[in-house]
């Protein structure tokens, strides 16, 4: 597709959402045609004349339309071109009859006059001192917001992120840009350190500038975030900063003590250091812990004999470590339940919530993601939520309704995959909940932790009162997936299924472009044939990393071309109707959250994607597409709280710094179906005597303790 340049008049604004600055308009061209042109860019205004830069599509709906890369405003030509632009809606509280007098009062002076001398407006006949400040300020924003767009894009910016930058400082963008570029890294979302460290170079800001060495500091310590810890050594701090930044590491101590004066980071006891809220997060968390532990506890009456009951009218018959379990539910006010695949987790939660139903207890359903949510309400006949819903999530803070001050109604809270939550939505979950309420956490804590800081489930573990199952029940004892995981969990190897009728099966590749093959052709036809399964709904490849020939990228690359290929020509990374997608950051607004699924169904004229995530359609503007990933492929990390019909997982030497043991036992945990690990044998003995188990460093623990024993 050729880029084209076009000139034309507007004749209309059919869509637009300032806050992203993406919009539709119709431009009447030379010839009196008209044409759609999509994208984002500055508001323009009805009979305003543009320049247009883009490339023709097709969109599968709306049809021809035009892709704008730049939309640029053109000076009108005479007065009856300044009529018609000032009295087209672009200046608030001026319409055609005043927009007529503005230009008699000012001739060919107008444009300067507003440019250079707004307030001069009130000069105008019917043109009061309120409407020529609210004009002159529309005026402005619109000619500033066109100006630093393209100054913006110019320094390398996409379109959409240098709308968030102007967005977030208005009238001030190319000041803040030119002379404080290090605090675009600190308050706008999706610029990170390195871009705006780019932005200082150009802007001639010299390599030791304090500025530069405090966001230094603060990106060493985000990258320690990323891996999951919630505090980190000074000194590693001080030495990775150094090494970003390429200076004397002696200049980070001091930089370190200007982060911690304004409030960024915390310094903590032992020389650690932590971003503000993660220190704040995880202190809230054991402080409220310890209130809900020590308060005094209402017991069921006759709890044995309770439970005798549900038992009898539910059918169902506990052992004796699940009836412990539920016994204990009625007796603590915070309980974590945890164990592997196929020890009566689900049991013991349909068995705790008829209890305390039966006692007249509301009992509130939840878990991290969709998924999670979807799966907890099957399997207990009852309605279920993620937590963000739970929470009632703010769209314009990004935080949560409920809280200390509008408590969650309910008597108990059950959560199920305990280990994906991280310490700032265990702060949040923690704070809403009523003080006379119990608390159940249910999740593997042999699983990988939480995608975001910390390590909740685990840190809790034998702090508060803990049931940990262990028993393989029969109904479970018969999956080899089941067994599998057990015995990956102990360090032992798995052993493939003999019969195809089996459930987990081992294919041996030593080479990273057999194993994409075989990979390849078991979604696309030896799995379909074999259990009846769709590739690109039932079937989901996990590896244990984003490079290489079998990591994600690739795979994602290989898959797509086998179940969805697109025509030549057409960009790779531009998301097409039948791509599996997932979702990389919580969207507040759309109520999707980071991990999601969904496929594809097409695209609208606004240039909007429609995309299937469980159960509903959501629709993400053109810009929001960079929050969506190719999915036929996803790192285990992106998998936790999911299950999937069938999981194919690559394992290879070439993965070697990934290799452990959870995270395996991971990877096979997520399959119900059937698990095919196609890999080399000498890679899964690595993952197997490998037992770091995703170390954290949290300061969890300590603080438990501490709040526990100030509180007894």
């Amino acid at each position: 597709m050729s880029q084209i340049t076009l000139h034309g008049v507007v004749r209309g604004v059919t869509f637009e959402r300032d806050e992203t600055g993406f919009r539709v308009v119709r431009i009447e061209v030379e010839g009196g045609a008209v044409e759609l042109v999509v994208g984002v860019m500055p508001r323009v205004a009805r009979g305003g004349e543009v320049r247009v830069v883009g490339r023709r599509v097709v969109d599968a709906r709306y049809g021809p339309q035009i892709a704008a890369e730049s939309v640029t405003s053109v000076e009108p030509q005479g007065r009856e071109g300044l009529e018609k632009l000032l009295g087209s809606g672009l200046m608030k509280g001026i319409g055609p009859r005043l927009a007529a007098r503005v230009v008699e009062h000012f001739g060919d002076e107008t444009m300067r006059v507003l440019d250079q001398d707004p307030s001069r407006l009130v000069e105008v006949r019917g043109v009061s001192a309120r409407v020529a400040e609210v004009a002159a300020a529309a005026w402005g924003e619109t000619r500033a917001s066109a100006a630093h767009l393209a100054h913006l894009m110019g320094l390398g910016l996409p379109r959409w992120l240098a709308f968030r930058v102007i967005k977030r400082f208005g009238a001030a963008t190319l000041q803040v840009v030119e002379r404080e570029p290090y605090r675009l890294a600190h308050e706008v979302p999706g610029i990170g350190f390195l871009t705006a460290d780019r932005l200082a170079r150009r802007a001639g800001i010299p390599p030791t500038a304090e500025p530069r060495l405090d966001a230094g500091v603060v990106h060493a310590l985000g990258e320690a975030t990323e891996r999951g810890h919630t505090v980190i050594d000074r000194a590693t701090v001080e030495a990775r900063a150094a090494e970003v930044l390429e200076v004397d590491p002696s200049l980070l101590r001091a930089a370190v003590g200007r982060c911690v004066a304004r409030g960024w980071i915390v310094e903590l006891e032992g020389g650690a250091v932590s971003p503000r809220a993660l220190a704040d997060a995880e202190s809230r968390v054991a402080v409220r812990i310890a209130a809900l532990l020590s308060a005094t506890t209402t017991q069921l009456t006759r709890a044995e004999e309770a439970l005798a009951l549900v038992e009898q009218r539910t059918g169902l018959s506990l052992a004796p470590e699940q009836r412990a379990a539920v016994v204990a539910a009625t007796r603590e006010r915070v309980l974590v339940v945890t164990g592997g695949p196929g020890v009566g987790k689900t049991t013991i939660v349909r068995t705790i919530v008829a209890l305390f139903e039966a006692a007249r207890l509301s009992v509130r359903l939840a878990a991290p993601t969709g998924r999670a949510a979807k799966r907890l309400s099957e399997a207990t006949s009852r309605p279920a939520q993620t937590l963000h819903r739970l929470l009632e999530v703010d769209p314009k803070s990004g935080g949560f309704l409920r809280g200390p001050g509008a408590p969650l109604a309910g008597d108990v809270f059950i959560v199920d995959e305990a280990s994906m939550i991280d310490a700032q939505l265990a702060a949040s979950l923690l704070e809403a909940i009523p003080d006379g309420s119990r608390l159940v956490l249910v999740g593997d804590v042999d699983q990988l932790p939480s995608v975001g800081p910390g390590a909740v489930l685990r840190d809790l573990l034998d702090r508060a009162p803990t049931a940990r199952l262990s028993t393989i029940f029969r109904q479970a004892a018969g999956s080899q997936i089941v067994e599998s995981a057990h015995l990956i969990r102990e360090g032992r190897r798995p052993v493939s299924s003999r019969d195809a009728r089996g459930d987990f099966f081992i294919v041996e590749r030593d080479d990273a472009e057999a194993a994409q093959r075989t990979i390849v052709h078991l979604v696309t036809s030896r799995l379909p044939a074999a259990f009846g399964l769709d590739p690109v709904r039932d079937i989901q490849v996990l590896a244990p990393m984003k490079k290489g020939e079998c990591g994600t990228v690739a795979l994602n690359a290989a898959l797509r071309r086998a179940l969805n290929p697109q025509p030549e020509g057409a960009d790779p990374d531009e998301r097409a109707p039948g791509d599996k997608v997932m979702q990389l950051r919580n969207d507040y607004d759309l109520e999707v959250y980071n991990g999601d699924l969904g496929v594809v169904v097409g695209r609208d004229a606004d240039g909007a994607l429609t995309v299937r995530v469980d159960d509903r359609l959501v629709t993400f503007a053109r810009e929001a597409e960079a929050s969506l990933a190719l999915a036929y492929a996803v790192s285990i990390h992106k998998s936790q709280g999911s299950e999937y019909p069938a999981v194919v997982i690559p394992w290879l030497r070439s993965h070697w710094v990934m290799l452990s043991r959870n995270l395996l036992y991971t990877a096979v945990t997520r399959g119900k179906r059937v698990v095919v690990v196609v890999g080399d044998p000498v890679a899964i003995d690595v993952a197997l005597s490998e037992i770091r188990a995703e170390e954290r460093h949290t300061r969890l623990p300590a603080l438990l303790d501490a709040a526990l024993r100030t509180s007894r």
